[in-house]
């Protein structure tokens, strides 16, 4: 596991309603993280997508969309398994 430290600049009542909903703890910052990440890996998917379907797109083969979501799923693993 790695450790970082982390300092954030919040407005002062945002940082009391996190602080109050426990959301500055290691863990409630992991989660957070993680959602993010599965939420970009998402988007980047849809965004691809939309990007594919356009006139004029790019062409992709068979192999390279089967590349595409291996990648999207290894990151979503490794979210998951840094999870549990």
């Amino acid at each position: 596991m790695t450790e970082l430290e982390l300092k954030l600049s919040l407005p002062d009542q945002i940082a009391n309603q996190a602080k109050a909903a426990g959301l500055l703890t290691s863990e409630s910052i992991e989660r957070l993280v993680r959602e993010a990440i599965r939420k970009a890996a998402a988007q980047r998917l849809i965004e691809y997508g939309k990007h594919l379907r356009e006139p004029g797109g790019p062409e992709i083969t068979e192999a390279e969309l089967e590349s595409e979501l291996k990648a999207v799923r290894a990151e979503l693993r490794e979210a998951g398994a840094r999870r549990s």
